[in-house]
């Protein structure tokens, strides 16, 4: 792996762009790893990268100036040197080039250092590691210095490996070199690596997807045989958790790395920096733009809720990391029939959802009402429009609420739960009050994951955009409604986590007080941590990492990478 980052996040047009020495060497390893960092942008790092950067530190630190080709007393060494050649249109930062005095004149020799162990291969290094060190002596050469040879560092090993700038490494280098410039003016990304072990320990298989897209492009959505091909790489849980604040005039403050959460004063509640996924702000709560720069800053978004049950804002720092992904939505949007196909998906996958919640928990629901669900489920995925897929989804929800009640089993004797509908602004009974919370706390957790991945959320393909509303966090999320929302309120009903305590009633209206809101918060936050087998791939991960899997599979369709886009549908 390749720790140097220094040029990463940058996506220029390529003629303003020189190709870097990592950029050489990332290519080398992987082209669809290079494109995703120096075409769209993207970075994630993990332990082997945030270590090569912790050892790079001293030498990143300090920028030394190369003294000019046949001056008197050269240093021996120089550290961090930034070279640039116009003419092959690259540049480096070196390491180290150390300097030796010969009778023809001054010989640089670059030493490059890695944090691994010396490779057991009969080279005792690999080709990207030799494009990288042929191209800094290149750039040395450019500089007036003879360049024969250079070193790898072997920090694992402490071991010194010489590496001599023959004709063909020079000339494969240089072919390398052109093929990065021409790479750079690509905008659809390189296929993925087939099966490789690159992929084990890349930092950004969590973004490439290589054994999903692959499984996916070739039609295979089979879990029984997605669980031979496809690899546990996606991580199955998120580091960072959301910070809920709900204490009606609490203010936001940092100390060091931590936030906290003041009320008259007195310290309620805090959470370091790197264990904040969101920060999700409910009713009256307070900050400072010193904390939304912090938030920004540290990749947080700030997420606004009302007491009222309703998502209305999110405050983020630039959110746009791949424009080509959401060129990609926009042309979709423009175009009705593939709206439509998104749409029949969406619409389906949450109908199907809904016949098995309640088929699995409701108690003598008819089985002729299954049975009109199931067609329901089937004629919307061959609705000829938007307007007879509303019609089936109707359908759907009249049958699924007017049974909802079946699946119900109080703990707490006052607790009366009469639906037959659903029913919102204002919801009028306790389950509506923590369905419409519920849906509240999944279309803000859909914007993130969307606006995460380079997507608007304001731009659907079944819900039409309007102002404030987020469209495509609405589509997105229909298929989680009963997995996620709904399952959440079940459970903090029939496990006692709220009584009739927890709501604020009045003629016209029913609304959960901070106790209700506190545990369907629990509730809810316990099922997106709850672990699942993925039904396409046959890996174990969080709902919370599945509606983040389903948006980026969601820009694989859009760009083009895999045929279809199938919405999650639990057996």
């Amino acid at each position: 792996m390749f720790e140097s980052d220094r040029d990463r996040g940058r996506s220029l047009a390529a003629e303003e762009l020189l190709a870097t020495g990592d950029m050489v060497a990332q290519y080398a390893y992987c082209p669809r790893r290079f494109h995703l960092m120096y075409v769209e942008g993207l970075w994630q790092g993990n332990q082997y990268t945030d270590d090569g950067k912790f050892r790079h530190g001293r030498i990143d630190d300090s920028e030394d100036l190369l003294p000019v080709a046949g001056g008197d007393n050269p240093p021996a060494i120089v550290r961090s040197v930034m070279l640039t050649d116009d003419a092959l249109r690259i540049s480096a930062k070196l390491d180290i080039a150390e300097l030796h005095e010969r009778a023809d004149g001054t010989e640089a020799v670059p030493v490059e250092k890695k944090r691994a162990k010396v490779p057991d291969n009969p080279e005792r290094s690999w080709a990207p590691e030799r494009h990288q060190l042929m191209l800094q002596g290149l750039l040395l050469r450019s500089a007036g210095y003879a360049c024969g040879q250079g070193v790898l560092y072997y920090e694992g090993s402490r071991t010194r490996v010489p590496i001599a700038f023959d004709d063909a490494l020079e000339s494969s280098t240089r072919a390398l070199i052109s093929r990065v410039h021409a790479a750079l003016q690509e905008i659809a990304p390189p296929a993925p690596l087939d099966d490789s072990p690159k992929c084990i320990h890349c930092s950004l298989n969590g973004i490439c997807l290589p054994d999903e897209t692959r499984v996916l492009a070739s039609g295979g959505l089979d879990a029984d045989k997605a669980e031979d091909t496809v690899r546990r790489l996606y991580p199955p849980r998120d580091d960072a958790v959301p910070f809920y604040i709900q204490a009606q005039g609490a203010h936001v403050c940092k100390k060091g790395e931590t936030l906290q959460v003041k009320l008259a004063g007195s310290v309620i509640g805090e959470a370091r920096l790197i264990d904040v996924s969101q920060l999700v702000l409910c009713g009256n709560v307070s900050l400072t733009p010193f904390i939304i720069k912090c938030c920004a800053d540290a990749g947080i978004p700030i997420m606004h809720l009302s007491l009222g049950h309703y998502f209305y804002g999110m405050t983020a720092g630039f959110a746009l990391r791949n424009a080509f992904d959401r060129a990609a939505q926009f042309r979709t949007v423009d175009d009705s029939t593939r709206c439509l196909v998104l749409a029949r998906a969406f619409v389906a996958a949450k109908g199907a959802n809904q016949r098995t919640l309640l088929r699995r928990n409701g108690v003598a629901v008819p089985q002729e009402r299954l049975a009109a669900m199931q067609r329901a489920v089937e004629e919307a995925e061959s609705a000829e429009s938007l307007e007879s897929l509303l019609g089936h989804e109707g359908s759907i929800a009249a049958i699924y609420f007017e049974n909802f009640q079946s699946m119900l089993r109080p703990k707490s004797e006052g607790m009366v739960l009469d639906v037959f509908t659903r029913n919102r602004r204002p919801p009028r009974d306790p389950v509506n009050a923590m369905l419409s919370f519920c849906y509240a706390l999944l279309v803000k957790d859909c914007t993130v994951a969307l606006a995460a991945n380079g997507l608007d959320p304001f731009w659907g393909f079944y819900h039409k955009p309007r102002h404030g509303r987020p469209a495509l966090a609405l589509d997105i999320m229909e298929e989680f409604r009963p997995l996620v929302a709904d399952s959440a309120v079940l459970t903090a009903i029939n496990t006692g986590m709220v009584d009739a305590g927890s709501f604020n009633r009045t003629a016209s209206a029913c609304m959960l007080n901070d106790r209700g809101r506190k545990a369907v918060i629990h509730a809810y936050e316990l099922r997106m941590d709850q672990l699942v087998t993925h039904p396409f791939f046959g890996y174990r991960l969080s709902w919370r990492r599945i509606i983040h899997l389903q948006v980026q599979l969601l820009v694989r369709f859009l760009r083009g990478s895999i045929p279809e886009y199938r919405g999650i549908v639990t057996r």
